[in-house]
């Protein structure tokens, strides 16, 4: 399950998109009910939004269950990801992510790519409360082997997912798309500690 992401580094490029926050920090450690950046297709081109990690539509009475995860195999089947699924796809930016492996003790590594910043596959949902609207994600993830990882776009499949033109046959197709090669490094369980946000979450095991 992707429960932990960081994102810390972007390029000039990136923070000249429309809505990036001029006050944006990094972050080493974004957990769910984190305010994440959200990327995102308006009038024809990328734009950035501060959001909630924890997907909630407007339906939505418990504001305790909003999902952080979408799987991407039950996409179009599920009532609450159904909709968000056709009509309203993002990108979550990050330099990487937190997974924990083993069996007695769970040892934390820090996932990577080639890239020095991924884009997960998210889905989006707006949420008015009074007289102001929020935004709120999930990201999409996909199985390998016993966890469950972001599903990871490359620079093609981004404008894809991002296309509201896109066919479901199209969007289907990177969900079964083969899982994109990380690099892992083993780290100090300093990250394990939730409320720690700085680089000693990377320090190395």
């Amino acid at each position: 399950m992707c429960s932990r992401f960081a994102f810390f580094r972007w390029d000039s490029a990136f923070a000249a998109l429309p809505g990036f926050p001029a006050e944006q920090a990094p972050h080493w450690s974004l957990a769910p009910g984190a305010r994440v950046l959200l990327v995102r297709s308006a009038e024809g081109a990328r734009r950035v939004d501060d959001v909630r990690w924890g997907l909630t539509p407007a339906w939505l009475n418990d504001l305790s269950r909003t999902p952080a995860q979408a799987r991407a195999e039950t996409l179009s089947e599920q009532a609450m990801f159904r909709e968000p699924f056709r009509l309203r796809r993002g990108l979550l930016p990050a330099n990487g992510f937190y997974e924990w492996r083993g069996q007695q003790r769970k040892r934390p590594y820090w996932m990577t790519g080639v890239d020095s910043v991924l884009y997960f596959a998210a889905l989006w949902e707006a949420y008015p409360a009074g007289d102001r609207v929020y935004l709120s994600t999930a990201v999409v993830t996909t199985q390998v082997a016993s966890q469950r990882r972001p599903l990871i776009l490359d620079e093609q499949a981004q404008a894809v997912w991002l296309d509201p033109q896109s066919t479901p046959e199209r969007l289907e197709s990177l969900l079964r798309a083969p899982v994109v090669g990380l690099r892992e490094r083993p780290l100090a369980t300093l990250v394990n500690d939730p409320s720690l946000d700085a680089p000693e979450c990377l320090t190395p095991a």
